[in-house]
């Protein structure tokens, strides 16, 4: 199982440094993480952000590939439905490339309205829209993109949530960018139906845990940006549909309401190193796990919180997990 850091490079307002700076330290930050070992690095994707959350994934992760040398780098995940399929899969086959074949390209269909309006396609196609725009990126990949990638073939992951998307996934013989174990099963289940071998599964995705000394700290100072980060997922759902929902902004007592205890609430989970190893494996288990990423930062949370959860996660956390279960 390999160990890796999800990348959204949010830089909030109320938080905000010069953009040149945020992104130059980014890519030192990369750099500075795969020294200490980390396995792969992951960006993904949305537009119009007043938090500049990254617009163009595989741009960034090209900068990544000249910076670095061996950590895998992964889109998770990029809305293919947005692209022409020749530009995604042109695109992808350059990174792979530069980066010397380490590219894992994760898709996946969104959910905002204005985004598709945006690029001239229809929210509710969706999903058979990914579906075919996946389907295409491959047989470019392989049969005419120039020129090519290194990997052949290139690793592909759908990031599709619930049983449907799971289905959707295992009939296109891609990695499932989920690590719920709900949805194993039909996961294997769309293998067979598309006729690919269910040994093949494989499953790797987010686990909302940051790693500090002092887990009830780093929490506290932490919460606001949580509380940012979770209202501009909100505003993105409310708008999201045809049909725009109602909407209001969550505060932080509102989040802490839900607290399941002082370090933790739905979506946020800090530990010390020892309790993110056995977290970690708690929620692996029994999958056919390739990839686990983590957030590197939570929309512009403290430099040295960021800095520290880097050093935990790959100077204990990682090792602890390739090596055997200690009971």
């Amino acid at each position: 199982m390999k160990t890796g850091l999800f990348f959204d490079l949010r830089n909030p307002p109320r938080w905000q440094r010069p953009w040149a700076d945020h992104y130059r330290d980014t890519l030192d930050l990369i750099c500075a993480a795969e020294e200490m070992g980390a396995d792969a690095v992951w960006f993904t994707e949305h537009h119009f952000q007043e938090d500049g959350y990254l617009p163009q994934p595989l741009t960034f992760a090209a900068a990544v590939a000249a910076r670095t040398s061996t950590v895998r780098i992964g889109t998770a995940i990029l809305l293919a439905a947005l692209r022409h399929p020749r530009h995604t899969a042109e695109e992808a086959a350059v990174v792979d490339l530069v980066s010397g074949g380490r590219l894992e390209l994760g898709i996946g269909a969104g959910f905002v309205q204005r985004e598709y309006d945006a690029f001239g396609a229809d929210l509710r196609r969706r999903y058979s829209l990914t579906d075919t725009a996946t389907a295409e990126i491959r047989r470019l990949l392989a049969e005419e993109v120039t020129p090519p990638p290194i990997q052949n073939p290139v690793p592909l992951w759908m990031g599709y949530q619930g049983p449907q998307g799971a289905r959707r996934a295992g009939r296109l013989g891609t990695g499932l960018l989920s690590l719920d174990p709900r949805l194993l099963e039909p996961y294997t289940e769309g293998l067979v139906e598309g006729g690919h071998d269910p040994s093949a599964a494989r499953m790797g995705g987010m686990l909302d845990i940051i790693v500090a000394d002092d887990p009830e700290e780093a929490f506290a100072r932490i919460l606001p940006h949580y509380v940012h980060q979770l209202n501009s997922y909100r505003r993105m759902h409310a708008g999201g549909s045809p049909s725009p929902q109602p909407y209001r902004d969550l505060t932080a007592e509102d989040v802490l309401a839900g607290a399941a205890e002082g370090s933790r609430v739905p979506g946020l989970t800090v530990l010390t190193a020892q309790d993110a190893v056995r977290t970690i494996r708690e929620r692996t288990e029994g999958l056919p796990v390739e990839h686990v990423y983590l957030w590197a930062s939570v929309a512009g949370m403290p430099e040295d919180l960021v800095q520290r959860h880097v050093e935990l996660l790959f100077g204990k956390v990682a090792p602890a997990l390739r090596g055997p279960e200690v009971t």
